[in-house]
């Protein structure tokens, strides 16, 4: 027994007039609407008139609009919530004072070495080595 597996999920289907899916009819709906409510209810064409423009050009991108192939509404819905978010900036440098106090420091000191930018791969991997076991005998 053979099933068919859904190829195209992901694409809606147009079915307002062939044209619009059910989505872009809503959106362009509303702006109109909206839209009409604005032009309804304010005394002049000329105060309305730039809001409606916004308004419909707001749903003409939500409609139809999208953005490294992604719908107009995502990128809104990310602005929106990168916007109300909160941010943790963690690249700002402050600057710290650290006074070592008689605890933090070791009673035997062992100079270490320290690799210039210059010196090889290898010593450098050495040296981290030999940080981590400086770091196992102090304990």
């Amino acid at each position: 027994m053979q099933f068919q597996v859904p190829q195209f999920i992901e694409v809606q289907d147009k079915i307002i007039g062939g044209i619009l899916t059910l989505r872009q009819f809503i959106y362009l709906t509303g702006a109109g609407g909206l839209s009409f409510l604005i032009f309804r209810f304010t005394p002049s064409i000329y105060i309305s008139g730039l809001p409606i423009i916004v308004i419909m050009g707001f749903g003409l991108a939500l409609a139809f609009y999208k953005i490294n192939g992604k719908p107009f509404i995502e990128v809104v819905e990310a602005a929106f919530k990168y916007s109300m978010g909160s941010k943790l900036f963690i690249w700002k440098k402050q600057d710290k004072v650290i006074t070592p106090s008689a605890e933090q420091v070791p009673e035997t000191s062992v100079p270490l070495y320290v690799p210039r930018l210059s010196d090889s791969k290898l010593k450098d991997l050495t040296w981290s080595l030999d940080v981590k076991d400086v770091g196992k005998r102090g304990n």
